[in-house]
């Protein structure tokens, strides 16, 4: 797909699973499995699905999953798999590697979606992608490196804390443009700053959807995740885009449905669904 003058590929790098009830909030459960099948512990099959952009004399990934660095307690909890899918091999079928990344865009630092961004080697943190500028939101910075009671579970400094040492971070006040071709939406709903990058030319148009369409279920304005820090927030939020991803066509990218990379909108004059899905690697 080419969007922008990118060529765009979808690249999942793992499986997981989080509570089915913290995914979807005051949504009852006879509902929501209905979309996503629970295990015996209410957990519902979810992965981190990342945006390869190649164009512009820059290779971009958005995000970069929740990386390799968990202990197996860790791992057991939020049945974390790298086996089938990871980020090494994903980039290979492409043709590249993490040595190719110029730039790494972080939607927020919560560590499903930077876990990806540093490993461990011989006990000490590193990055994953050396030649790399990394991209984070200044209020979702301060807020990862001072965070609340709610909050501070999804932060994890060895995320980050090697990257600002060896100067590879830049950090993004408000939504200044800083990659060619792409426009930024902030929300505010699930963390503070979030970033929605968007990618149009006068054809079409696509958006990471991150923890605002973390899944094609979530499109319906009420189906908000208990995770949000502020789900009202999240409403709003979802009522002012919808009717403008839907006149727009624009395609929306899921980065944690199993099934699903993208889709359009559609809205039947009481709810807003998935129209059509749309696969990205074709």
């Amino acid at each position: 797909m080419n969007i922008g003058g990118y060529e765009i590929y979808c690249i999942t790098t793992s499986q997981f699973a989080l509570d089915g009830g913290a995914m979807f909030g005051i949504i009852p459960k006879t509902l929501w499995e209905k979309q996503a099948q629970a295990d015996e512990s209410n957990r519902i099959s979810m992965v981190t699905r990342s945006m390869l952009l190649v164009g512009h004399g820059r290779i971009i990934i958005i995000d970069t999953g929740i990386g390799d660095k968990w202990t197996e307690k860790f791992r057991s909890i939020y049945k974390i798999d790298s086996g089938i899918f990871n980020l090494e091999t994903e980039l290979k079928k492409f043709g590249f590697s993490p040595l190719d990344i110029t730039d790494v865009l972080c939607t927020h630092l919560h560590f499903d979606h930077i876990g990806g961004n540093t490993k461990f080697v011989n006990g000490k943190s590193e990055p994953v992608f050396p030649h790399a500028v990394y991209w984070m939101q200044k209020e979702n910075f301060a807020l990862a490196n001072s965070p609340g009671q709610k909050d501070q579970g999804s932060f994890r400094p060895s995320d980050w804390s090697v990257l600002r040492k060896n100067n590879m971070i830049r950090i993004v006040n408000g939504k200044d443009k800083f990659l060619p071709n792409i426009d930024i939406l902030l929300t505010y709903g699930h963390t503070t700053g979030m970033m929605h990058p968007i990618i149009r030319d006068n054809l079409k148009s696509i958006i990471y959807g991150a923890d605002l369409f973390p899944l094609a279920a979530h499109i319906p304005v009420p189906w908000v995740m208990a995770y949000d820090n502020l789900p009202v927030q999240s409403v709003k939020e979802k009522k002012k885009l919808l009717p403008e991803l839907v006149k727009n066509e624009t395609i929306v990218f899921f980065e944690h449905d199993p099934r699903i990379q993208a889709g359009t909108i559609g809205f039947d004059g009481r709810n807003y669904n998935l129209k059509n899905s749309v696969k990205i690697n074709e």
